[in-house]
């Protein structure tokens, strides 16, 4: 497995998404072409799986 998989979106990059774009996220991890974002005013919120499609800056 290729692990220097190169990504639009970095680790701890803020981002929002296509839907809610007043949301503020924060990419937390990169697995399978998939990141994983948590909400930036609430990190105990549960956190979002996300396609790369559906992520803005």
């Amino acid at each position: 497995m290729n692990t220097s998989e190169e990504t639009y979106f970095k680790i701890g990059q803020h981002v929002s998404t296509k839907v809610a774009p007043k949301v503020k996220m924060i990419v937390r991890k990169y697995f399978a072409k998939i990141y994983y974002c948590t909400f930036a005013d609430d990190p105990e919120k549960k956190e979002l799986a996300l396609f790369e499609r559906e992520i803005i800056h």
